[in-house]
């Protein structure tokens, strides 16, 4: 029996990710996952990660910490109110406020700095360019940049030669098809945690704009949402 490959998935605790790490499962990865706690209001989802990495058996979960507050400029890491009951029209138009800069950036540089020490060549991410809410770093233009800059800028990519890669496999899928792929990969939803601005016990606003997507992805998919909400 060959070996399985490591590889380092970004885990939010979010839909997309759990699906993302089922994915890297299914491929035979061996899956180190990594969660960061940055100041973001929704903490709830370090809880929904931590389920996600036990019940999914991860080689490691680590999380890291990133103080993004210290800049804040975002819904997510500061004092703006987060948009609710925006319509699909308004989500497609523009960065909303929930955008946090860079963060992508930010997080694939841990990732892949920790992929260097684990000699790992690929790293997943849950990004996705039909159900999502205008975020920049969500692009494949994006991650393709950020795939060849990690070739020009490690020493893995330099003298290993065998190429890293971002894989980013629900990246032309709607939030519906992202679902349906959980749930025949056998994803258990009711551990994400998806809402970026929870109740403090936990439960889902329903409002906005991730819970949005969220909830018209279940209906698409056919099945129901099967976290809480407060309405």
């Amino acid at each position: 029996m060959t070996e399985a490959r490591r590889a380092v998935v970004l885990l939010s605790g979010g839909l997309d990710s759990a699906t993302v790490l089922a994915i890297a499962k299914r491929d035979g990865y061996e899956p180190y996952a990594l969660t960061f706690r940055y100041g973001q209001r929704h903490e709830v989802e370090l809880r929904s990660a931590a389920r996600v990495a036990e019940r999914m058996g991860v080689a490691r979960h680590v999380v890291a910490e990133v103080d993004l507050r210290l800049f804040g400029g975002s819904a997510l890491t500061g004092d703006l109110a987060v948009p609710k009951n925006r319509s699909p029209t308004d989500m497609g138009e523009g960065i909303p406020v929930t955008y946090v800069p860079a963060r992508n950036t930010i997080f694939l540089s841990y990732a892949l700095a920790w992929a260097e020490v684990l000699e790992a060549r690929d790293l997943f991410i849950g990004v996705n360019t039909l159900d999502y809410s205008g975020y920049p770093d969500c692009r494949p233009e994006y991650i393709e940049a950020f795939e060849r800059m990690a070739n020009l800028a490690t020493r893995a990519g330099v003298e290993s030669g065998e190429p890293l890669r971002i894989r980013a496999p629900l990246l032309h899928l709607t939030k519906a098809q992202i679902i349906q792929r959980g749930i025949d990969l056998g994803v258990d939803y009711s551990l994400t945690s998806t809402c970026y601005d929870p109740a403090p016990a936990g439960e889902a606003c329903g409002a906005c704009d991730a819970c949005q997507l969220r909830l018209k992805g279940f209906e698409g998919a056919g099945f129901p949402d099967p976290v809480p909400y407060s309405r």
